[in-house]
């Protein structure tokens, strides 16, 4: 029976780590959020002004940053005026060549061998229960291909998704987790 409610005591917060469960405040996941004091997050709608990218890059920007927080927060998603509230353009997209591939012809010319995608997004984030969390900042990433190998249209959509992954990263743990 002593080892039954050793194996409950063990158990129980590990299932709950699983759900997200905070204890004074922090979660598993990194968030340092009162939950009694901060309940709601808002997310206006991201543009992309960097003059390059997929056409609905500013949208999926937006919808993936409200489902990163939805996943590891219990806060209730509104429209506007959020106790957390997040807005911003996408300010950079560039493409540019990163390392240089010999041809090994002195009558063909070198080729790029690694190109680089970065994606710059301007976030503008307010606190309202704690003002001094407050910030405006620019957050980067960027992914490599392999231009001989794929076209940039071939893999656009990954590199784009697994940059803004890493950007969401980087904007929960600016905001709610403090790192």
């Amino acid at each position: 029976m002593k080892l039954s409610k050793a194996l409950l005591f063990i158990l129980i917060p590990l299932s709950l780590s699983g759900c997200g469960y905070s204890f004074n405040g922090y979660s598993f996941d990194g968030a340092s959020i009162d939950y009694n004091l901060t309940k709601t997050l808002s997310v206006v709608n991201y543009i992309n002004d960097s003059g390059g990218g997929p056409p609905n890059m500013g949208q999926t920007f937006t919808e993936g940053l409200k489902d990163y927080f939805q996943r590891r927060t219990k806060l209730e998603l509104v429209q506007n005026k959020g106790d957390l509230q997040f807005d911003g353009v996408i300010t950079n997209y560039t493409v540019r060549p990163q390392a240089i591939s010999s041809s090994g012809n002195n009558n063909q010319a070198d080729g790029t061998g690694l190109m680089r995608l970065t994606i710059g997004v301007q976030v503008n984030f307010t606190n309202t229960k704690k003002e001094e969390d407050n910030f405006q900042r620019v957050f980067s990433w960027y992914e490599d291909y392999d231009p001989e190998v794929e076209t940039l249209n071939s893999v656009e959509g990954e590199l784009v998704e697994a940059i803004f992954e890493q950007i969401y990263f980087d904007i929960f743990q600016a905001s709610v987790a403090q790192w």
